[in-house]
């Protein structure tokens, strides 16, 4: 099998890898920011709009590699409508978590996979119920995990598990940025045996 991951994050290589498989990864050919720009004017919904970035960053790699097999994703903060992505800076990410605090969240992981031209598709929402705290332990934890890459300030692959008091979702690796059950069920399903370097 061809694998390409059309993703540069290093959380998603990290999580593909448990699979098994040989793959590269590839840069998604898309101007993200400039798509984001023309979908939030068009009003779509943040499951929508991950749905539209993850199925256009697999295509795009799709146009050069037609033979690989492609998996890519987005994920995004969906908190009471308002979408919150990758925060950029120290104080963005405090102010990200401040305003989530004590509250649910959606974590919205959509994945693609692109098998013989063919796209399936999968979106996981995580229900995500953040504990209350004070400033200084916001502070503590963004200067901790340094999450300005990681969608809602969050990275719970580290130290972000105890910002919660409840998480509820199907398969915890798709939090991490992939949903690797729904991954291996859908691949093995087209004739891809487990485990094959």
């Amino acid at each position: 099998m061809n694998l390409i991951l059309a993703s540069t994050s290093k959380y998603r290589a990290e999580l593909l890898d448990r699979l098994g498989y040989r793959f590269e990864t590839c840069k998604p050919l898309i101007d993200e920011d400039l798509l984001k720009q023309e979908l939030n004017r068009k009003k779509v919904t943040p499951l929508e709009l991950a749905e539209i970035l993850s199925h256009e960053k697999g295509k795009s790699i799709l146009k050069l590699r037609p033979d690989a097999v492609i998996v890519s994703g987005d994920q995004l903060v969906n908190f009471n409508g308002q979408i919150l992505g990758k925060p950029q800076t120290i104080d963005g990410a405090i102010k990200m978590l401040s305003q989530m605090q004590g509250k649910t969240h959606e974590l919205i992981t959509a994945t693609t996979l692109i098998i013989n031209s063919k796209i399936i598709h999968h979106n996981n929402i995580a229900k995500m119920t953040m504990k209350s705290l004070s400033a200084a332990e916001l502070k503590s934890y963004v200067e901790l995990d340094n999450p300005l890459d990681c969608a809602g300030s969050i990275k719970i692959e580290k130290h972000g598990i105890i910002l919660f008091e409840k998480i509820e979702c199907d398969d915890f690796s798709a939090i991490q940025g992939l949903p690797l059950m729904w991954l291996s069920n859908t691949l093995q399903r087209n004739g891809y045996e487990l485990f094959k370097k």
